[in-house]
């Protein structure tokens, strides 16, 4: 399951309402989306005509009663998009939350249960209070929606600042991915805008751009995904390709990591495996030294011993010719058990192991 937490700390750049129509096209691209209501306003779980005497609220705080699980608080608005709702309580958990011993991570903690969905997305509060962190802490991937003005551009630096923040303390590294929304073509100031935000972060933004459409408050007011409302206009359109950029963008990363496992698998698979044997059911350490380890008997090629007095030793090595030693209780000697030997350039005898 993929978290995607939707967030910037100003208001009224389409947080929500990307929240929810990205969720929908999610799952008209027959991905199993949940969507979780992180913000107590709950303007997403109004946006989509959702009421409900169990919440969020009821999964996060220790002073519900009876706690519940992500799952039983969840909704089916249609074929594979659900939401977990929010409501007015959750403004409670910013102060019940405030002294607690890792609060940062009480929603990760709670999204551990839930496996069954292909992505989740969650609609932030507009700050940067505990219920975020909490949500960036969960979280693969940020978005940032920035409608063309000068506030929404300062409150994304800041979210970035928080995320870091969270990388050295916290030590969860998460993406980040920047959505240009309600962006008026019409207007030179808009493009000025966006020409801005290209340059600063490049591939950090997204192709799909979010352009100013009435249907898309229409919906929200009707309390339905836009998708429901006019699935041919413009807003419509442009969820639609955020979805599928989204989409396309994981497909891919899952064929590399497809690409490195087979490369791992194809490299593990060039090793052999060697046992090296020595009864001596008197000695109390027996090493391994040999050109594999640079003749250094060490932790890594101590022999481990069995009840029946019997040394063993496995190595994964590459094909190859070997020599080597045993070290017991610091005596070097050859192996008695190999008969293949010679005589190294001090005189001695070393055994000689061939994996070609």
């Amino acid at each position: 399951m993929k978290i995607i937490s939707i967030t910037n700390q100003k208001g009224g750049c389409g947080k929500t309402t990307t929240a929810i129509n990205l969720a929908a096209a999610l799952s008209m691209n027959n991905k199993k989306t949940l969507l979780i209501d992180l913000d107590p306003q709950a303007h997403a779980s109004i946006g989509l005509g959702i009421e409900s005497e169990k919440s969020m609220y009821d999964c996060l705080s220790n002073f519900s009663k009876p706690k519940l699980k992500i799952k039983e608080v969840v909704l089916k608005v249609k074929n594979n998009f659900s939401i977990a709702p929010s409501s007015l309580l959750m403004s409670t958990l910013e102060q019940e939350m405030s002294t607690e011993i890792g609060r940062e991570g009480r929603l990760k903690a709670a999204l551990s249960e839930i496996d069954d969905y292909d992505y989740c997305i969650m609609d932030c509060p507009p700050n940067l209070g505990i219920l975020t962190v909490n949500a960036i802490c969960s979280s693969d991937e940020l978005i940032i929606p920035v409608e063309m003005s000068r506030f929404s551009f300062e409150g994304l630096d800041r979210l970035l600042c928080i995320a870091e923040l969270i990388r050295q303390r916290l030590k969860h590294t998460v993406d980040f991915k920047v959505l240009v929304t309600m962006f008026d073509s019409r207007l030179q100031y808009s493009h000025n805008m966006l020409a801005d935000i290209s340059e600063k972060f490049k591939e950090k933004i997204f192709n799909s751009i979010i352009h100013v459409n009435v249907k898309l408050k229409e919906a929200a007011n009707s309390g339905v995904a836009v998708f429901d409302f006019n699935k041919y206009c413009r807003g419509s359109k442009d969820y639609f390709s955020l979805a599928r950029e989204i989409i396309s963008a994981a497909e891919a990363s899952d064929v590399r990591l497809d690409d490195v496992k087979e490369v791992i698998k194809k490299e593990i698979e060039r090793f052999i495996k060697a046992e090296f044997r020595l009864h001596a059911p008197e000695a109390k350490e027996v090493y391994l030294a040999g050109d594999f380890n640079q003749w250094s008997p060490n932790k890594k090629s101590m022999f481990t011993k069995e009840e029946n007095g019997i040394w063993k030793k496995h190595l994964n090595l590459k094909p190859g010719r070997y020599r080597y030693r045993f070290v017991v209780d610091g005596k070097w000697c050859e192996d008695p058990n190999n008969p293949v030997s010679e005589k190294n350039h001090f005189g001695e005898i070393d055994s000689l192991l061939d994996l070609r």
